[in-house]
């Protein structure tokens, strides 16, 4: 197994690592649906901050990696939908492949929370 921690937080510095579109028994989640992938990728990100004491508003970057990005719109929309009145800096990387072939998206995200 590879050794890695879901989320970590050093004092108010949260790094969220890699999350792919999959459900809690390991099942990709909207297979062949960018948006679904997208908005199921978030739902996980959401989890990990909940995790170290932190959510959303938090977040200060996303960086997204997909397969299609030319359908870029659809991969927008899910994150605006958690992100438009937050409005982190992010990245959209359009990549050859995924660790899961069935997986179009991954997202890291960044936060910052100071108690």
């Amino acid at each position: 197994m590879v050794g890695y921690a879901r989320a970590v937080r050093v004092g108010p510095v949260i790094e969220i690592s890699g999350c792919a579109p999959t459900a809690a028994d390991g099942s990709t989640v909207g297979e062949g649906n960018v948006y679904e992938q997208t908005r199921q990728c978030l739902r996980v990100i959401g989890e990990a901050l909940a995790a170290v004491g932190a959510g959303f508003d938090d977040v200060t970057r996303t960086r997204i990696f997909t397969t299609v990005p030319r359908r870029w719109r659809e991969i927008g929309r899910a994150h605006g939908e958690v992100f438009d009145a937050i409005k982190p800096v992010t990245s959209l990387v359009g990549v050859r492949g995924l660790l899961d072939p069935k997986w179009l998206v991954e997202i890291e995200a960044s936060a910052y929370r100071v108690e």
